[in-house]
C-alpha cells in the first residue's frame, strides 16, 4: 500500500505553540474487484443450488438436506449482504464520515456471524426433535441431491479462497461457503449409512455435528468484528513493542497516548504523543517515527510532538 509522510511540522489548532502534529496518509484502499466478482459468482451459485436442496430435501425427508438448503439460502443472504458491503465501502469519504464508509464491512461480518450462529441453533433443536421421534428418508435422492450439491460448494470455495484474505466481510462470506460444503459432506455420510445400515438417528446426529462445526467459526468471526468495532488493538500489533520502537528513536523522550485501532480489514490507524526537546528537530524525529511504525503494519498514523515546555506545561 502506498503511504505518505507529512514533510513538515504542522501545527495542531487549540495545542501548545510548540505542539506539532504529523500525519502518515494512507492512500484510499485498493477497491478489490476480485472480491466483488467472486463473491457475485458464488451469490448466484448458492441461490440455485439452494433450490435444487429444497426440492430434493421435500422428496427425500431427510433433515441433513432442508437443513442444509435452509443454511444456504441463509448463506445467500449473507453472500448478498458481503457484497452490498463491498460496493458501498467504495463511496468517498465525506466531512460527516471523515473514514468513508470501510467499517460497513466490519458490520457485514458481524451480521453473517450473527446468522451462522442462529442457524446452528435451529438445526441443534429440529435435529434432537427427529432423535426423539425419527423420520424415514429416502437416501437415494438424498446422496443425488448431496453430491451435486458438494460440487457447487467446491466450486464457492474455490471461488472465494483467493479473496477470503481481502477482508474480514469477505472472510465471513467464505465461512458460509465452507460450512455449505460441510453440510453437503454430512448429507452424504447420512445417505450412506441409511442406505447401508437403516439407521435413521444417523441424520440428526450428523446435522449436530455440521452444527457444531459452523458454530466455532461462527463465533471466531463474531469475536474480531466485536474487536474491531471495540478498536481493540490488533491481535498483530505488540502494544509495548510498539511504545519501545517509538520512545528508541533518537530525540525523543518519552511517548503517551498511544492508541491503535482498525478502521477496517487492513486499514489500520495509530495516534501517539511523543515528547521531543525543543533543541532537536521535530521534523527528523517525525520522519523517523513514521519509518519504524510502517514495520508494524499500521497504514495511517497521527504523531503529534510535543516540546519540553508544552509537556511541562501539561503536567
Amino acid at each position: 500500500m502506498e503511504s505518505t509522510i507529512g514533510q513538515a511540522s504542522i501545527p495542531v489548532a487549540g495545542a501548545h505553540p510548540r505542539a506539532a502534529a504529523a500525519d502518515l496518509h494512507c492512500v484510499h484502499r485498493p477497491e478489490r474487484p476480485e472480491s466483488r466478482r467472486a463473491l457475485a459468482w458464488v451469490l448466484v451459485i448458492t441461490l440455485g443450488f439452494a433450490a435444487v436442496e429444497v426440492v430434493g430435501g421435500l422428496l427425500s425427508g431427510a433433515l441433513v438436506l432442508l437443513a442444509d438448503a435452509a443454511h444456504m439460502l441463509t448463506d445467500a443472504a449473507a453472500v448478498g449482504l458481503s457484497l452490498f458491503a463491498v460496493w458501498i465501502a467504495r463511496r468517498p469519504a465525506t466531512a460527516n464520515k471523515t473514514y468513508g464508509y470501510y467499517r460497513l464491512e466490519i458490520l457485514a461480518a458481524l451480521v453473517n456471524g450473527a446468522l451462522l450462529i442462529v442457524l446452528t441453533v435451529a438445526i441443534v433443536l429440529e435435529a434432537v426433535r427427529r432423535l426423539q421421534s425419527p423420520e424415514a428418508i429416502r437416501p437415494g435422492i438424498l446422496l443425488g441431491v448431496a453430491t451435486v450439491g458438494l460440487l457447487a460448494n467446491l466450486a464457492g470455495v474455490a471461488i472465494l479462497h483467493r479473496a477470503k484474505g481481502e477482508s474480514l466481510n469477505v472472510r465471513g462470506a467464505y465461512l458460509h461457503v465452507v460450512s455449505d460444503l460441510l453440510g453437503s459432506l454430512a448429507a452424504i455420510g447420512a445417505g450412506i449409512i441409511v442406505a447401508l445400515t437403516g439407521w435413521l438417528p444417523a441424520d440428526p446426529l450428523l446435522s449436530i455435528a455440521l452444527a457444531l462445526l459452523i458454530l466455532v467459526s461462527a463465533a471466531r468471526l463474531v469475536w474480531e468484528a466485536v474487536d474491531v468495532l471495540l478498536e481493540a488493538t490488533p491481535a498483530h500489533v505488540n502494544l509495548a513493542a510498539l511504545a519501545e520502537a517509538i520512545a528508541a528513536v533518537p530525540g525523543v523522550t518519552g511517548v503517551h497516548d498511544l492508541h491503535v485501532w482498525t478502521v477496517s480489514s487492513g486499514m489500520v490507524a495509530m495516534s501517539a504523543h511523543a515528547a521531543v526537546p525543543d533543541a532537536v528537530p521535530h521534523q527528523s524525529v517525525l520522519d523517523e517515527i513514521c519509518r519504524r511504525v510502517r514495520a508494524f503494519g499500521i497504514q495511517h498514523v497521527t504523531v503529534q510532538v510535543e516540546g519540553e515546555r508544552c509537556v511541562m506545561g501539561d503536567r
